[in-house]
């Protein structure tokens, strides 16, 4: 095992929970809820819960080989390590994933904006709006270059307050709302006859990029107490607590909100259901939920992102500039992901690489899981367990695949280029290492 440098052990369970949760209920719910309804109805929270289950096989492989590696390279170290003498495949998959990252990011910032400005003057203004993004993302640049435990503590505190709101509204809808529960069954039991199990498993392939974040836990393996325990509490916790949240915000914009204006407003929808609902307050409610969603989402996104970017620049795979710490903390590396960031939202073009980035996320559970399944034995993990997960993922991947082809072909053509230009540059940077270690040998 790697001996690292002793390191100040700031983050508990709870604020590792915070970061997972702040990694997940960010934009993604609001985003998948408009096209779950689309496709399934009254069925979206069916979805959600087997999305639930998808990202727990995803998080089983995730959390033996961060107990094993204890790496803060994460996704990208553990491959890497498995399959130590293959260059290309520890490159790739680190700009897979950070690039995945990046795309989150840009999102989770556009939708902070659109909701900031949404009851304001500006709210058409696109160029306000991506002033605003970019704003955001630099003022969490600041709070993770500042400090570790100052981002920890306001992670919590807009973590927990975000799903708090999110819970009073989703009841309030509830309560209020113009659909009963009987209403809502029968409804539910109409929409089971008229969808089939291969509409509602693409849904719930689709949510998995609302479960995305979990991840980022095992980043900040150094700067956490008791790993062991934490790890996997702190990940199948924040599942779980995602799970609940996800499905009461769908059952009250379900009671409230009539199906057709959910399918229209998308995002919006929840905002306009409580403003019909609850009145003005619940819009603002809406407003400030969303708005504290996609500001701990940034947080925490830049804060396990770019750990896991600092371990694969000093590897070699990224400009080595990137690999600087300063007091622990990869400083360069969250200015790198926030220029990066600045310059997707600056053009534009965010539902693409959204969509990147669920198909990016699913692929390399499924590669993690085949990782865990080669060393099953060092990670003392379950050969069932291991299999189901890379069944259900192999599954949800062909599936997200397939919904793609059919509906967005145009979308997938352009998601596809973009992986042939990442991988032209990881294989730049393989080569470069290869020719390295040949250097080395010599």
């Amino acid at each position: 095992m790697t001996q690292h440098r002793k390191r100040h052990k700031n983050l508990g369970l709870a604020e590792l929970v915070a970061i997972a949760l702040g990694g997940m209920v960010g934009g993604g719910i609001f985003t998948i809820l408009g096209v779950s309804v689309s496709m399934i109805g009254n069925l979206t929270p069916v979805a959600i819960i087997i999305g639930g289950l998808i990202a727990s096989l995803a998080a089983y492989s995730y959390v033996k080989l961060g107990l094993y590696y204890r790496d803060e390279g994460a996704t990208y170290s553990f491959f890497k390590r498995t399959y130590p003498q293959s260059h290309f495949s520890a490159s790739i998959i680190g700009w897979f994933i950070i690039f995945g990252y990046i795309s989150t990011l840009s999102l989770y910032a556009y939708t902070f904006s659109s909701y900031a400005i949404s009851s304001t003057d500006f709210a058409n203004n696109i160029w306000i709006r991506k002033s605003i993004a970019i704003g955001v993302i630099s003022v969490f640049t600041f709070i993770n270059i500042w400090s570790v435990n100052g981002m920890g503590k306001i992670e919590d505190a807009m973590v927990y307050t975000k799903l708090v709101l999110l819970t009073i509204i989703s009841f309030a809808l509830i309560q209020h709302g113009t659909t009963d529960f009987k209403t809502f069954m029968e409804n539910m039991a109409v929409d089971i006859e008229n969808s089939s199990i291969l509409s509602i498993l693409i849904v719930s392939s689709i949510t998995f990029v609302a479960y995305e974040g979990f991840q980022l836990v095992i980043n900040a393996v150094n700067e956490m107490t008791n790993p062991q325990k934490n790890i996997p509490r702190a990940i199948y916790l924040a599942i779980s607590l995602a799970v609940i949240i996800y499905v009461v915000i769908s059952i009250g914009a379900l009671f409230a909100i009539p199906k057709n204006d959910i399918i229209k407003y998308k995002e919006y929808a929840l905002a306009a259901g409580a403003g019909e609902a609850l009145g003005t307050l619940g819009t603002n409610l809406v407003i400030l939920g969303a708005i504290l969603a996609t500001s701990s989402a940034i947080s925490g996104t830049v804060f396990g992102s770019s750990r896991q970017m600092a371990v694969i620049a000093k590897d070699g795979y990224f400009p080595n500039w990137l690999s600087i710490r300063k007091s622990n903390i990869p400083q360069n590396a969250i200015i790198g992901m926030a220029i990066m960031s600045a310059i997707l939202i600056l053009i534009g073009g965010l539902e693409l690489i959204l969509e990147f980035g669920s198909i990016t996320f699913l692929l390399v559970s499924l590669l993690m899981a085949i990782a865990n399944y080669k060393i099953r034995d060092k990670t003392e993990s379950s050969k069932a367990l291991t299999l189901l997960a890379i069944i259900g993922l192999g599954i949800g991947g062909s599936l997200i695949l397939y919904y793609e082809l059919t509906s967005k072909w145009e979308q997938m053509m352009a998601i596809i280029l973009l992986y042939l230009v990442l991988s032209l540059g990881s294989w730049i940077y393989a080569k470069k290492n290869k020719l390295k270690d040949t250097d080395d040998i010599k």
